[in-house]
């Protein structure tokens, strides 16, 4: 049985190398190569777990939400990926009823261009307060540590299925967290990133080019958060903060987002302005084939 070269390349360096993807219907050697892979991308799942986590629990649900997402990813044109807004941890049917329009809408968007995909979700930090108090300190120095864990996560899902192309998708925190893994990779991978609603805190360490599509306004209300003043932030922030801490003292499951009271900071997929910019950026970058173009629906002006 031949063996991939994946582990070993895998311990030089932080890069994982790409491993050879049998097809499902194919003749024995094809099957026995796909055996194989499945075999690497688990031994190559697990080392990278182990090189940037402590503890069995943790590397254990890495490297298993690793191989899956591989594995639903396999075949497809597209991997989006949706960072969560707040604490950074709310699956998409708890998410606020916009953010989960944006995210509902990009997917149909790409699909609309003809492109296959799969949708996930990256989730930053776990539930309870002590996780939550974990993500805060990381807030704080624009996630740090958490972005080189979740750029590493993108490096072995690009590596491990070729020619695969990501759209990060983020709102408020979210935003911020993806561009801080959008710093963690260079222009050689193929990952884009649509942030709405950036906290204006983190503006000076914000990294802008053309893979990266930055709305500050929904065209209707000036969003305060990404356009404030540090002053008018601190207390919209703090007070946000208290009114979770008060509703979780009562029993209480908010989520964070639902206690912050800022102005503008919402971005409707319904909104024609945002959804022009959005789709402008993804058929900029990646086009639309000509299949799709014919039962394309005319825009709304």
């Amino acid at each position: 049985m031949r063996t991939s070269p994946g582990t070993s390349r895998l311990r030089q360096r932080r890069g994982i190398p790409r491993i050879r993807l049998a097809s499902k219907t194919g003749s024995a050697d094809e099957e026995l190569d796909g055996v194989v892979a499945d075999m690497s991308l688990r031994e190559d799942a697990y080392y990278l777990a182990r090189q940037i986590l402590i503890g069995e629990v943790a590397v254990d649900e890495f490297a298993g939400r690793l191989i899956d997402v591989c594995a639903r990813a396999r075949g497809k044109e597209f991997l989006i990926v949706h960072n969560p807004g707040g604490w950074g941890h709310a699956r998409l049917d708890q998410c606020l009823d916009w953010e989960r329009g944006i995210v509902i809408g990009i997917t149909a968007a790409v699909q609309e261009m003809g492109q296959s995909l799969f949708m996930t979700q990256y989730f930053r930090s776990g539930r309870g307060w002590r996780e939550e108090m974990r993500d805060l300190i990381e807030q704080f120095r624009f996630f740090e540590s958490k972005a080189v864990i979740m750029a590493d996560w993108l490096r072995f899902i690009i590596t491990h299925i070729p020619g695969i192309q990501v759209v990060l998708i983020g709102i408020s925190q979210g935003a911020a967290f993806g561009n801080a893994v959008m710093r963690q990779l260079s222009a050689d991978y193929p990952v884009y990133s649509i942030e709405l609603g950036f906290p204006f805190m983190y503006k000076s360490r914000r990294v802008v080019d053309k893979r990266t599509l930055v709305i500050e306004g929904n065209g209707v209300d000036p969003d305060i958060m990404a356009q404030g003043n540090v002053w008018t932030g601190a207390r919209i922030l703090t007070a946000a903060f208290f009114r979770w801490i008060g509703y979780s003292l009562k029993g209480r499951s908010i989520p964070l987002a639902l206690c912050i009271n800022a102005p503008g900071h919402e971005y409707d997929w319904g909104n024609p302005e945002i959804q022009r910019q959005i789709r402008d950026f993804l058929e900029a970058n990646f086009g639309v084939k000509e299949s799709a173009k014919k039962s394309k629906p005319p825009r709304k002006s």
